[in-house]
């Protein structure tokens, strides 16, 4: 298996494609070989898979981040059906810092999304019955558990769809905008 890492216009965030094998029958793909991501720069300790499943069309979960020290780094991908995967850059100093990119991952491209900490995230599935998998390298800790809102007109992210057809969790509805929300990343240049 080969992979490719595509850079994005968002400081450190990667899209990941994997070969994949197709006949006949169906596919085969590798979608992690710690070795393999190690070679192609992503050296990252994945201590935890989560998956989640949207019903319909239009769920909408995010935008969501955990504050330092709990902060995570996430490896996702849509095992079905077809998300718009949002990522908005809340590291204080970063030459992106507040600027979003949205991306089409889906059970057909196979592409995999790296979200470094310090990225709200967040997705609005396109199709029904949509599994998300994902990968952290850090357990949940709901002390550290922020947001920012998914419609903060300073940020000004095009969703797919209009906002009213929008399904969203109570928690989601509420979060503050970016000047607002509690945040303590701080963008470090690699030396």
């Amino acid at each position: 298996m080969s992979l490719k890492v595509i850079s994005t216009n968002l400081q450190d965030v990667k899209i990941v494609e994997a070969d994949v094998f197709g006949d006949h029958r169906g596919f085969f793909t590798e979608t992690y070989t710690k070795s393999k991501f190690h070679e192609a720069g992503i050296d990252i300790d994945f201590i935890q898979d989560n998956q989640s499943l949207s019903v319909e069309p239009g769920v909408l979960r995010g935008m969501h981040y955990q504050r330092a020290p709990y902060a995570q780094t996430k490896l996702l991908r849509a095992v079905t059906g077809v998300i718009y995967d949002v990522l908005v850059d809340i590291r204080k100093g970063s030459p992106t810092y507040g600027q979003w990119e949205g991306y089409i991952l889906s059970e057909y491209n196979h592409r995999q999304l790296l979200v470094p900490k310090g990225f709200a995230h967040g997705f609005v599935t396109l199709t029904p019955n949509v599994n998300v998998a994902y990968k952290v390298d850090g357990f949940y800790a709901p002390q550290a558990d922020g947001g920012i809102a998914f419609d903060d007109p300073d940020i000004g992210i095009k969703w797919p769809m209009p906002l009213n057809h929008l399904i969203l969790s109570e928690k989601d509805q509420h979060h503050p905008q970016l000047k607002d929300a509690d945040l303590n990343f701080v963008y470090e240049e690699e030396k």
